[in-house]
């Protein structure tokens, strides 16, 4: 038996409707897959268009789905538009005005607010490694 699939339009959608058909709340859904509901919230708000490894393999789980039904709807890692330049000064804005930064900064694609961070890696000598990232509220524009 093949079950007809429906396309949704983005990630959010998908991952709403599918918990909804398994009657739980976003709470449940968190629980059963060992995430936070804030980041059940964050990827149904259409916060979160790429999920890692993790996490997909865990809302895979927990939503009863293949890897491939959630990847599908996720927006490419790798998406960026704009120049090189254009990028290379947004991540020295953030390097330079820190995570909690109260100067805003806009999307070169379509002028909306970007959500920034800075993640903190190390490297195989115990250096600590700042990385700015940032993505558009609004379109797929993103800084990985």
């Amino acid at each position: 038996m093949h079950k007809e699939q429906k396309q949704y339009d983005s990630l959010a959608q998908f991952v709403s409707t599918e918990r909804e058909k398994l009657g739980l709340s976003q709470s449940g859904l968190a629980k059963k897959c060992n995430l936070t509901l804030g980041e059940i919230g964050s990827i149904e708000s259409g916060i979160e268009t790429f999920l890692s490894t993790t996490v997909r393999q865990k809302l895979s789980k927990g939503l009863k789905v293949g890897l491939c039904d959630i990847k599908k709807y996720e927006k490419g890692e790798s998406f960026t538009l704009g120049s090189a330049k254009e990028i290379e000064e947004i991540k020295e804005q953030i390097l330079a005005n820190g995570e909690f930064s109260k100067i805003a900064l806009y999307c070169p694609i379509c002028g909306e607010r970007l959500i920034t961070r800075i993640a903190k890696m190390y490297d195989l000598e115990d250096n600590l490694m700042l990385h700015p990232k940032a993505k558009c509220s609004k379109c797929p524009f993103q800084i990985s």
